[in-house]
């Protein structure tokens, strides 16, 4: 009866108008409706946020507490006092300009106790290598003031890196959902999934064969040398088993909250729920909750330049026609590597801004890597930045046509987003991998640890938007060796001819894809929606 009623209306020109809009007018009724009935249960949702104390994880994480205050959710940032003085200044401009309900509470961090120096709360500020381990598991002294914490306030969830374990435990302690944010993407977490699930890296007998990551879509070959050592020799220490328990306890949390887009890598975004049973939302680009000029460029540490300064010398230079190159808060490079990157950009003939983390203390001899006249040969053509610089403003720029990563600090999200950039060569941490994706910017991969090398995959083979320097070495802190030859050709394959373009292309529709996920009514806006309406239903 119904489907013939359907059939007479489309036969009748007026009837079809009225029809259509009395649905168009049912549809707005019933989206306004559902739009009163999440504001209503966002208001009165308390959520604590908990990121882990290092700079790539505090980062999504204060965006995404954030994303949920401007959606009318009480937002609590739960961090150590060092690490509350670097957001604040973000916070309280979401505060006093958005008017959202966002706030810190500060836990004490024993470092003493743990073994580090006095003020040691965050992975930048780590003294040593072999200090590493104690740093992560000296988080565990966290647990304690933070169950404090969840009692005098009672929060409906908690959402905490997966680096704190015991959270999980901490969230049931109080009869409150636990949700993990793990810091990647959906093709990283299966990849991982998949490789600890079947360990195909023992089936082959070199470090030379390559191996397919089982069950994984799409055919993705891996090598022995770039997984970590311990996924070879099976050893067992206090990081593995952290790394264990991390992993253990993400699997009997409630879900994964995940900075992405369905649109990126929708076939990994299926495959980990249905293929994997994993509950899972993608919210993401979790940058793009910051709309202005001033947001972007207090994500993160003090610039070490001038955001004006920057932009202004990246408005001097044509649309795509600068090369960005950072890599990350954490690794670092031998000064013999450092001059092969030099060598490789000059030769390149390429405009280029280049962030070098400055490791040097007070007393030594400084940038003896740095060649003789290279600054001068330079000038105009490349700006070296020796710290932070505003990432995603420089990504941004129309200039910029590429992005090589190995940064100190410089407001990325500034840089990536300005039209002269034309690339990226980048150390393929996901943060970078998708701020890069956002601003539309093609890239160079130079991976070093963490899941980087899975990160070099989706952009490489999936995606398309990049090419590879070739290292092939998991290293935890210290980048692999690559010859500036090969800095060269990655740097010109990415910039120029029609294999660029094509890349530069892709990543212009990606970019415009990213923007439309946060809109309303996009894939990352409605995901939010949903997980909002399903914490506000387990509320007491």
């Amino acid at each position: 009866m119904l489907l013939a009623l359907a059939l007479l209306l489309n036969k009748i020109p007026c009837l079809t108008k009225v029809d259509n809009l009395a649905s168009k007018f049912f549809i707005s009724l019933t989206h306004e409706s559902q739009t009163e009935n999440m504001g209503r249960e966002s208001s009165s949702l308390h959520i604590f946020f908990f990121p882990f104390l290092s700079h790539g994880h505090m980062i999504p994480m204060v965006d995404m507490a954030k994303l949920f205050a401007s959606r009318g959710v009480k937002s609590t940032i739960v961090t150590t006092p060092v690490n509350a003085s670097l957001i604040s200044k973000a916070i309280g401009k979401s505060k006093t300009h958005n008017n959202n309900n966002i706030h810190i509470e500060t836990i004490e961090f024993p470092c003493s106790k743990a073994g580090l120096p006095e003020g040691c709360e965050n992975g930048d500020l780590i003294p040593s290598p072999d200090k590493f381990p104690v740093f992560f598991i000296a988080t565990r002294l966290l647990q304690e003031p933070f169950e404090k914490l969840l009692l005098q306030h009672k929060p409906d969830c908690v959402i905490a890196d997966v680096f704190f374990p015991w959270a999980t435990d901490s969230a049931s302690m109080v009869g409150i959902p636990r949700l993990v944010f793990n810091g990647t993407g959906f093709f990283s977490m299966c990849a991982l999934e998949c490789m600890r699930l079947y360990e195909p890296q023992k089936n082959v007998s070199s470090d030379s064969e390559p191996f397919v990551i089982p069950n994984l879509p799409g055919e993705i070959k891996m090598l022995r040398t770039q997984l970590p050592p311990a996924s070879i020799t099976g050893e067992t220490n206090p990081l593995t088993e952290f790394f264990k328990e991390a992993n253990e306890s993400e699997g009997k949390c409630y879900g994964v909250v995940v900075n992405s887009f369905y649109e990126l890598e929708s076939v990994y975004a299926d495959y980990s729920r249905n293929g994997l049973g994993r509950k899972a939302w993608h919210i993401g680009p979790l940058s793009l909750c910051n709309k202005d000029t001033e947001e972007k460029s207090q994500r993160g540490k003090d610039a070490s330049i001038d955001e004006n300064e920057c932009l202004k010398w990246l408005d001097t230079k044509k649309p795509n026609s600068v090369v960005y190159i950072c890599f990350g808060s954490i690794a670092n490079f031998e000064d013999s590597q450092l001059r092969e990157i030099a060598l490789g950009l000059e030769a390149s003939g390429q405009d280029f801004i280049w962030v070098v983390k400055n490791n040097k203390k007070e007393g030594e001899a400084k940038e003896e890597w740095l060649l003789e006249g290279f600054e001068k040969r330079m000038e105009g053509t490349g700006l070296i930045i020796r710290g932070w610089a505003p990432q995603v403003l420089i990504l941004g720029h129309q200039a910029i046509g590429a992005f090589v990563t190995h940064c100190g600090w410089a407001p990325q999200v500034l840089i990536l987003e300005h039209q002269a950039i034309g690339a990226f060569v980048t150390h393929c941490g996901w943060n970078s991998t998708l701020e890069a994706v956002t601003a539309g910017v093609p890239m160079v991969t130079w991976p070093i640890a963490a899941e980087q090398f899975y990160n070099e995959k989706l952009v490489t083979e999936i995606l398309k938007i990049g090419v590879p320097i070739g290292a092939k070495k998991w290293l935890r802190l210290i980048g692999d060796t690559v010859k500036w030859e090969a800095v060269e050709k990655g740097v010109k394959k990415i910039m120029v001819g029609e294999e660029a373009e094509e890349m530069r292309n892709k990543a212009k529709v990606l970019s415009q894809l990213a923007k439309s996920a946060v809109e309303k009514g996009g894939s990352s806006y409605s995901d939010l929606d949903a997980l909002i309406v399903e914490l506000a239903s387990h509320k007491h």
